[in-house]
Formats: C-alpha cells, sequence, structure tokens
C-alpha cells in the first residue's frame, strides 16, 4: 500500500469515525427531545390536576402509615369514608406497598374489617379451583406476620370462596382449614429453612375429617400437594422500594435541567436532595434514581452558561472526581467520572433555593462530622 492510499485509508477511518460520533449525538438529542415532551405532559398534567399530587403524597404517607395515608387521601377528598371506596383503592394497588395492604387489612377494628370483606368480594373465584383461587388472593398483598390477622383474611378468603362455588365445600371452616394446609404445605416445600418437607401422604393424613368430620378425597388432597410441589405461590415484591424514607421527605425537590457529561446536552430530570445527597430520577414517578450523587467533599457555586440561564454546579473541593453514580441503558449500574455537575433551574429564585439547600445540607453534614471528631 502506498503512501497515498494509507493517507486515504486514515481519512476514511476518521469521517467513518466523525459520522458515528454524530449519530451517536443525534441519537442522544432525539431521546433528550421525547423525554421533555414527556415530561412537559406530566408538568403540564400536574398543573391541571393539582390533586395528582395529593394523591402521590397519600399513597407515600400510606406505604409509610397505612392508617395515615388513608386519613390523609379521606381528608383531601380522594376517597370516601367508606369501606367500598378504600377496598377499591387498596385493590388497584397502584404505588402501594403490598406489606401495607397486608397490615392494613388484617387491622382488628370495625372500619378495617370492612375494608377487608369489600376487598375479598372484588376478587372473583367462580368456577376456579381452590389453588389459583388462593394464588389470586395472595398476589394483592403481603400476608402479615401476625396469626391472628392472617386468621381474619383466610376466613373472608373462605367465605367468598364458597359463596361462589357452592358446590365445591360442605362448608366455609372446611375451605378455611384446607387453605391454612396449603399455605403451611407452601411454606414447608419451599422455605429453604424448612429442612424436612412434607410429603404427600403427611399432608393427606393432616387434613383429615376436616370435612365435618368427613374426609376429603385423597385424589383432591394429592393435586393440591402437586400443583403448589410444581408452582410456588408467587410472593408479590414491595412497590414501595428501600429508599422510600429517602424520598418521603426530602429537604427539597423539583425540576432541573442537567447537564449531560459525554455530551454537553441537557435534560430534564426530576431532583430530590435528603440524606446528604441528591438523586435524579427521568420522571417523578420512578421507583429508583437514574443518579445518585452524593455531597461528601462537594460545594455548589453559580455559573454562567451560553446555552441556559439560571446555572449553578456542584463541584469537588479536592479537585477528585466526584463520588456519583448512575444507571446506564441497559440498567446497569456505573461510577461516574466527572468533576463537576452543572443544573439548570426555570427562574433565578428556583435556583436560590437550590443552592442555599444544598449549601445548608453541606454544612450540616460537614457539623456532625466535625463533632463526631472532636
Amino acid at each position: 500500500m502506498t503512501a497515498e492510499e494509507q493517507e486515504n485509508l486514515i481519512q476514511i477511518r476518521r469521517k467513518k469515525a466523525q459520522i458515528l460520533l454524530e449519530i451517536e449525538q443525534l441519537k442522544d438529542e432525539i431521546a433528550d427531545v421525547v423525554s421533555q415532551i414527556d415530561n412537559l405532559e406530566v408538568l403540564c398534567d400536574e398543573k391541571s390536576n393539582p390533586r395528582k399530587k395529593h394523591l402521590s403524597t397519600g399513597r407515600k404517607k400510606f406505604n409509610m402509615d397505612p392508617k395515615k395515608g388513608i386519613e390523609y387521601l379521606i381528608e383531601h377528598e380522594l376517597l370516601q369514608n367508606t369501606a367500598d371506596d378504600v377496598a377499591q383503592f387498596l385493590f388497584k394497588g397502584e404505588g402501594l406497598n403490598k406489606t401495607a395492604i397486608g397490615d392494613y387489612l388484617g387491622e382488628k377494628n370495625d372500619f378495617n374489617i370492612d375494608v377487608l370483606k369489600s376487598f375479598v368480594n372484588l376478587h372473583e373465584f367462580s368456577d376456579t379451583i381452590l389453588v389459583q383461587a388462593l394464588r389470586q388472593f395472595l398476589w394483592s398483598f403481603r400476608l402479615p406476620g401476625e396469626a391472628q390477622k392472617i386468621d381474619r383474611m383466610m376466613e373472608c378468603f373462605a367465605q367468598r370462596y364458597c359463596e361462589l362455588n357452592p358446590q365445591v365445600f360442605s362448608c366455609t371452616d372446611t375451605c378455611f382449614v384446607l387453605s391454612f394446609s396449603i399455605i403451611m404445605l407452601n411454606t414447608s416445600l419451599h422455605n429453604p429453612s424448612v429442612k424436612e418437607k412434607m410429603t404427600v401422604d403427611r399432608f393427606i393424613t393432616m387434613n383429615r375429617g376436616i370435612d365435618n368430620g368427613k374426609d376429603l378425597p385423597q385424589e383432591l388432597l394429592a393435586n393440591l400437594y402437586d400443583s403448589i410441589k410444581k408452582e410456588p405461590f408467587k410472593i408479590p415484591e414491595d412497590d414501595g422500594n428501600d429508599l422510600m424514607h429517602t424520598f418521603f421527605n426530602p429537604v427539597k425537590e423539583g425540576w432541573l435541567w442537567k447537564q449531560g457529561g459525554r455530551y454537553k446536552s441537557w435534560k430534564r430530570r426530576w431532583f430530590i436532595l435528603n440524606d446528604n445527597c441528591l438523586y435524579y430520577f427521568q420522571y417523578t414517578t420512578d421507583k429508583e434514581p437514574k443518579g445518585i450523587i452524593p455531597l461528601e467533599r462537594v460545594q455548589v457555586r453559580d455559573v454562567m452558561d451560553k446555552g441556559k440561564t439560571h446555572c449553578f454546579e456542584l463541584y469537588s473541593t479536592s479537585n477528585d472526581v466526584i463520588k456519583a453514580c448512575k444507571t446506564d441503558a441497559e440498567g446497569k449500574v456505573i461510577e461516574g467520572s466527572h468533576n463537576v455537575y452543572r443544573m439548570s433551574a426555570s427562574t433565578g429564585e428556583e435556583k436560590a433555593e437550590w443552592v442555599n439547600a444544598i449549601k445548608l445540607v453541606y454544612h450540616s453534614f460537614n457539623q456532625l462530622i466535625n463533632q463526631l471528631i472532636n
């Protein structure tokens, strides 16, 4: 290959690399536009419907304290003070913690018991075998740990199942006891801490005489055993994540524009300041942050930017990389590699609020560290 050909090849490779870079930048800009449209739709929706903000707060309160959450929603006229309306809210379960739902349904007072009955009646068990009905029921909440709460729940379940399937069992007590036995069987077969697994013969023996003194057909019990052995009950994951307490009562939260690192495009993100960290999300409804910026050895300052107004940035006081992390497009957590993070607020007043809030958190944290050291 001649020198001229080598030079042409180098030029072609450079052009190819430039084209690929421009394509990546274009993809990023398209994603940014789509994100802005989505965020503007959310913002417009919140402005046109302020009840949505109260509903979000009510859900957070419910996940922290179910009783207070329901009281808040009733107070703000987002729920009627009726068992049926509260049961509908819990049955839909949007943004609700499954454990909190179970705790609320299991409480022993007249209103909660009425809610439990209404909640169970929202399930459709007609022409459904018992084990499948149980799977459906136990997926709508997480069973609480207290035996008395479980007892009340399973009693309501048995009444509802027998009401819709009167030909299956001679009485609700039979359904009640057998349902308990199935739950115990599931624990025995699929809980790793249980060393001695229940056999089908033992399961059949355990359920002798539960049908008004008579035995249920062995074939029925054997089929129930096989069903649970092949497919354990699915335990619903909590809709409220582990960071719920952090996000419940933040120092400050709101929309900001954040400048990208690799490509200097601006993306609108929902920021939450709390626990000496700055969290940012793509949407207000996201359960997990897109990124976390710890404020240790990080300060904030005003900056000027040609592309945006009302800008400020976080910078490392030690000239090191800020110890931050974010999730990539595939959901993997990667460490940040930035010395600064630049943000833009919609107004000068909003910028000042963010800067002051970050400074306050930073100084409070450092005072605490100094106290511990001294």
